[in-house]
């Protein structure tokens, strides 16, 4: 058996066994996915009428809200997502299953693998559960053509993919889940200061920049160009730089923990 074929098949088993425990503790995951649908019914249904006149002006309805705040709901839910999967590396951390892990013939890599691709999985499912809402609620976007929908699934999984990198490093360097779970803490906290909720303008001035020069900040703005035919601009090559930068500090954080000799 080749390195590749032993690598993709115990890769698999981890995937396996996470999605597993994923599908035996829902309430975390259930926690997770409420959190951003309760913001959007909140921000739709009791301040969308106050929200679309800041917005559009006084001639603007709930509906011009509701396309404006669903990109930003749709990557607030790729970043609390992870902060699962840092509570599910640090259990496995303190509870001895890597040290066992350590001493079987199976591809190092392939722990990290299949904790990371069953949280880009969970992340792919609950934006696909969270737009289902949005659309029930009204969100449409009609102007998207079927190579943008692509791109924005696209975007939406190198997001995913580089926060989970993170929340793994995370997990893997805390000394127990309930530390693991503050310190992703961030992850959910930044798109609460990103233009999720309101342009970058409407917000002080002394507080812009950290609005702005944050990764979440042009991920939404891209993702509602791609859906609502917005100016991109430089967001996107800012959003694929911040991706890869996070996925390659995550890998190499997490890598280098895993692969230290325990004491």
């Amino acid at each position: 058996m080749s390195s590749l074929t032993h690598a993709v098949r115990d890769s698999n088993t981890m995937l396996r066994r996470n999605l597993l425990h994923a599908r035996r503790y829902p309430s975390l995951t259930l926690n997770i996915l409420l959190t951003p649908i309760v913001l959007l019914l909140l921000f739709v249904y009791v301040f969308g009428e106050v929200m679309s006149a800041g917005i559009g002006g006084s001639g603007a309805d709930r509906s011009d809200y509701i396309a404006y705040l669903v990109p930003g709901i749709l990557l607030m839910t790729i970043g609390a997502t992870p902060a699962g999967t840092a509570v599910s590396v640090s259990m496995d951390m303190t509870e001895g299953i890597i040290a066992r892990f350590r001493t079987m013939a199976i591809h190092r890599g392939s722990v990290l693998v299949g904790h990371v691709v069953g949280s880009v999985l969970q992340s792919v499912i609950s934006v696909v559960l969270v737009g289902a809402v949005a659309v029930a609620i009204g969100f449409r976007s009609s102007n998207a053509t079927a190579l943008e929908w692509i791109a924005a699934f696209g975007l939406l999984v190198l997001v995913a993919l580089a926060l989970t990198w993170i929340a793994v490093g995370m997990g893997m360097a805390s000394p127990n889940p309930e530390a693991a779970s503050n310190n992703a803490l961030p992850l959910m906290i930044l798109p609460l200061i990103s233009s999720a909720f309101v342009p970058i303008n409407a917000m002080p001035g002394w507080f812009q920049p950290i609005a702005e020069y944050q990764p979440f900040t042009p991920a939404i703005e891209t993702l509602r160009g791609l859906l609502l035919g917005s100016e991109i601009g430089t967001n996107g090559w800012t959003t694929i730089v911040w991706c890869l930068a996070l996925s390659a500090l995550g890998y190499r954080w997490s890598t280098a923990q895993f692969n230290r000799d325990p004491r």
